[in-house]
């Protein structure tokens, strides 16, 4: 399900709770995790897995805000979130990460530049 914002905003994909997907989940918009999904996910924007939401497999975006449960590598370009009630095992790279008390997290953490395997796509303009 997609849902478009009537501003130049930003599109949202969001997973239902009770929604399974196996397979890679590609956005140029952000994505709301509240189901379960098996594959990688990479956006441009923000990836938010909701308390509900489990994830397996790798999360690539600009900020990445987890609640639930992930068990694999969070890549932000900007910024992730461990809420109270999240649970990674993985690792992290990204140069801001915020811990709520409670999250529980089970890896190694980079705060440097992202992981290279995170890659937006190339843009170049002609003078």
């Amino acid at each position: 399900m997609s849902k478009t914002m009537n501003s130049d905003t930003e599109d949202i994909t969001i997973i239902s709770h009770g929604v399974k997907l196996e397979g890679k989940l590609t956005s140029g918009g952000s994505i709301r995790v509240d189901g379960t999904i098996q594959g990688d996910i990479n956006s441009q924007a923000n990836v938010t897995v909701g308390e509900n939401g489990e994830v397996t497999g790798q999360i690539n975006a600009g900020i990445i805000t987890i609640g639930g449960k992930v068990n694999g590598s969070l890549n932000a370009k900007e910024k992730i979130v461990l809420e109270s009630k999240a649970k990674l095992k993985g690792d992290i790279f990204s140069k801001i990460l915020v811990v709520e008390a409670g999250a529980r997290f089970d890896g190694k953490s980079n705060m440097g530049e992202s992981k290279e395997q995170y890659k937006s796509p190339v843009v170049t303009t002609s003078t």
